[in-house]
């Protein structure tokens, strides 16, 4: 098994699909979203594949060390919002194409209308925990 963080990014979907930001969505199709990744993660609970996962607010402060003895500076974010993380998943799979068939299914979770939005996953590797690439 091999560890993969699921990322999901304020940069929505591809143009023209569905690509309508979450805060323009009403509130039943944002409670739709939610219970299908609450959905997605309860099936992998099922099968053992589901480690963890949460929602993040877009708001944030960026910080960095700023010498010994000094108060870290904070500001920002400065971050384009498309390349905010909204979220992320933690999943524990046997291969690198189960990571991907699983991130894709979770880009399919409805968005305005109750339609797919299609949106873009990052598939991230654990570092230190070889992926079973079996390509």
């Amino acid at each position: 098994m091999a560890k993969y963080l699921l990322l999901k990014h304020y940069r929505g979907a591809p143009t023209p699909v569905n690509d309508v930001p979450m805060d323009r969505w009403t509130p039943e199709e944002v409670t739709a979203h939610v219970r299908y990744m609450e959905d997605f993660a309860a099936r992998l609970e099922g099968t053992g594949e589901f480690v963890d996962g949460q929602a993040l607010s877009p708001e944030g402060t960026w910080v960095r060390y700023d010498g010994e003895g000094r108060p870290p500076v904070t500001d920002g974010p400065f971050a384009e919002t498309k390349d905010l993380i909204a979220g992320w998943m933690v999943i524990d799979v046997d291969t690198h194409e189960r990571a991907l068939e699983l991130a894709g299914e979770l880009s399919a979770a409805p968005g305005a209308g109750g339609k797919p939005i299609h949106e873009w996953l990052e598939v991230r590797p654990f570092l230190g925990a070889a992926p079973t690439i079996t390509e």
